[in-house]
């Protein structure tokens, strides 16, 4: 079990640029933690449990043979038994809200305007399912942050209910902790659901943390594309990236017409 431990250690750490910015960002000392890298020691209790609190997993989920932890990483399912009571909402709404949900479940890019990178459009992967008590789902951001080193991801965790024909998506960051989203889209009247419009709300992720709002589409996987081909399509994209087409650039742009009061979704 210690191996398997390590070896999972690992794994969440190869999704930040640098074992030492694991450890600054924890914080724990930077030769404690090499130790527990190396399989020299095992964490302590209190140790191990703020380990897991960082990287958004359970002491359980962390001492899983390695090849089963790895899959769970991949497909989006660690702990997402707990997700849909990460939230502090009453159990009788996100039920009453999973009404209708059902043709809303997969996988879906996510793309709206970067808050921290003007000029560039953002794409992310997010994965909609059903859980005992509601809809739960998981968001993955893919970022290169330097260039030639492998890419970091940040993951958030949400519930999703379908309240008087809106879709409400409210998601945390496991990482780090330090965002929560809110997502309102447009439902779909088509006999398959291929694209949702709506706003998102959140925080710039850099130094500004700037609040902003912009307008966002989800766009309908096919079930046969595989996950790992997926998640390397995310992340930051050019406007004139051949894989946008003009109606959903339309759909994304964050003009406000003359006129308008508010900054309002766009159907």
């Amino acid at each position: 079990m210690h191996d398997e431990f390590v070896a999972n250690l690992r794994l969440l750490c190869s999704y930040y640029p640098s074992i030492a910015d694991v450890c600054r960002r924890l914080p724990i000392n930077r030769a404690q933690f090499n130790r527990y890298l190396s399989g020299r020691y095992y964490p302590s209790h209190a140790a191990l449990q703020r380990i897991c609190h960082f990287f958004g997993v359970t002491p359980d989920d962390i001492a899983l043979p390695h090849h089963d932890f790895r899959a769970l990483v991949q497909t989006g399912q660690l702990n997402a038994d707990t997700a849909s009571t990460s939230l502090p909402w009453p159990n009788a709404l996100i039920q009453r809200g999973s009404e209708g949900m059902e043709r809303y479940l997969g996988r879906y890019f996510e793309l709206y305007h970067s808050m921290s990178r003007p000029g560039y459009l953002m794409r992310t992967l997010v994965c909609l399912e059903e859980r005992e008590g509601g809809v739960v789902y998981q968001r993955t951001e893919r970022m290169q942050v330097v260039p030639g080193k492998r890419p970091c991801h940040n993951r958030y965790v949400g519930a999703a209910v379908k309240l008087a024909d809106r879709l409400f998506l409210v998601d945390h960051e496991t990482l780090n902790g330090h965002e929560i989203t809110q997502t309102i889209l447009f439902p779909s009247f088509q006999s398959q659901v291929t694209r949702l419009t709506g706003l998102k709300m959140g925080v710039a992720d850099n130094s500004e943390r700037m609040p902003c709002c912009v307008r966002v589409v989800y766009q309908r996987l096919d079930e046969q594309i595989r996950l790992r081909d997926a998640l390397s399509q995310c992340g930051l994209v050019a406007l004139d990236d051949p894989s946008l087409d003009a109606s959903l650039l339309a759909a994304v742009n964050n003009d406000v017409p003359s006129g308008d009061y508010h900054f309002r979704a766009r159907h």
